[in-house]
């Protein structure tokens, strides 16, 4: 008889470095600021031990792999959320009231894509993972995991740049070790 799959595996995610400029990004490809030399040498120590690395091909994501001295493998999958419309020059996110997070999460902006069509395109990925995979991508991407665990629900979770969330897959499933971790 052979053994059981082995299906354990440890996500560390880390969201980029802030943006340049001010803005809801999304799909736009804009650059972000790796100056803070303390925050991303925390970054790279608490990335250290990943058996492998994986980001967003954004050039965001890219200058902050460049800034840790990481090589990843790029996957467009995890790619922020398009934000469609929203993410124009000038645009505003409209008030949409207060929606459950079921509702939020079925959101689609005009000409974008809503949560959980994200979360469709990511998950699967993240599902590939196995032993250690540290990941440099977007708070989108970082909710899109921790809905894994908790669901929908992963749209109330806060994803300051630069800061690092940590979940983990046993046979049971989805579990969340951090969220939201940042520098000292």
């Amino acid at each position: 008889m052979s053994p059981p799959f082995d299906t354990a595996a440890r996500l560390l995610i880390l969201r980029h470095a802030p943006l340049a400029g001010p803005g809801l990004a999304g799909r736009r490809d804009v650059a972000a600021d790796c100056s803070d030399r303390a925050a991303l040498d925390w970054a790279r120590a608490a990335l250290r031990g990943a058996g492998k690395h994986w980001s967003s091909p954004a050039l965001r994501c890219r200058q902050t792999c460049a800034a840790l001295d990481l090589a990843p493998e790029w996957h467009p999958g995890l790619w922020e959320q398009d934000f469609g419309a929203w993410e124009e020059p000038g645009a505003m996110i409209p008030d949409l009231g207060p929606l459950p997070p079921e509702a939020l999460a079925r959101q689609r902006p005009p000409g974008g894509e809503s949560f959980l069509d994200m979360a469709a395109r990511v998950q699967p990925l993240l599902e590939q993972a196995r032993g250690t995979v540290a990941i440099v991508a977007h708070a989108g991407t970082v909710r899109a995991a921790l809905a894994l665990a908790v669901g929908p629900a992963a749209l109330s979770f806060s994803v300051a740049p630069l800061s690092l969330t940590i979940l983990s897959r046993s046979p049971a499933g989805w579990a969340v070790e951090a969220v939201n971790r940042v520098a000292p």
